[in-house]
């Protein structure tokens, strides 16, 4: 009897044991998140996002530069069958994406805009459709600069901002539990449009481009001012 119930006290701890075990694997995985191929690593809400343009996201007509965080759009592009044929690449639009995504935190960068004319920045969950451009969907909120002019866009709708020009640099912050995309001037480290959303899924770096270059500066502490 007493070896019945040694046995039987083994085989429970055993059992436990590979619960847990389990448990702590499938955890690891929630962390991770699919688009196509590719895994997208949330990173902790207290680390500064860092982020790099992902060549593996980028539209044939794109080109990286400065280390993959400068993207520059050629008027004619590449064949498209010349570029990697592979499930993160955008298909009809000029669009690549950051390679970190976040699920929690408030995280700021910075665009240097000051050599383009027409472009959307921005995030998107890393998943969506690549049949689709950054601003036409429910799953990514960017702003965009047009006919000089700029406006904040989700859903294919868009709605004007008042900044009268624009400046050289801009800043991103988003703010994912409180629901906030904003728009910064750095300069003075002043919100100029905040885009209000429920954020549930992944987000990462957004970027559209139709004309010039852009330049990213990831890493970044949110400005004191807005801290």
């Amino acid at each position: 009897a007493e070896l019945n119930m040694a046995a039987g006290r083994n085989m429970l701890l055993g059992a436990c044991v590979g619960v847990r075990a389990l448990s702590a694997v499938l955890c690891r995985q929630s962390r991770l998140r699919t688009a196509g191929t590719r895994l997208y690593v949330t990173n902790t809400a207290k680390r500064d996002l860092q982020f790099k343009l992902d060549e593996r996201t980028a539209h044939s007509s794109l080109d990286l530069f400065k280390k993959d965080m400068g993207v520059i759009y050629r008027v004619l592009g590449l064949d498209p069958t010349l570029v990697p044929d592979n499930p993160e690449r955008f298909l009809d639009w000029a669009v690549v994406l950051g390679d970190s995504s976040v699920m929690g935190g408030r995280h700021y960068w910075e665009v240097t805009v000051s050599k383009s004319q027409e472009f959307r920045i921005g995030v998107a969950d890393p998943a969506m459709s690549r049949e689709e451009c950054v601003g036409t969907n429910s799953c990514s909120w960017v702003f965009s600069y047009v006919h000089r002019k700029w406006y904040a866009m989700t859903t294919n709708k868009m709605a004007p901002i008042a900044l009268v020009v624009k400046p050289d640099r801009v800043g991103l912050l988003l703010d994912y539990e409180g629901g906030r995309l904003d728009l910064v001037d750095p300069q003075n480290s002043q919100v100029v449009h905040s885009i209000k959303a429920s954020f549930k899924s992944p987000l990462c770096p957004a970027f559209a481009l139709w004309d010039g270059e852009l330049l990213a500066h990831s890493g970044l502490a949110v400005p004191e001012g807005l801290a």
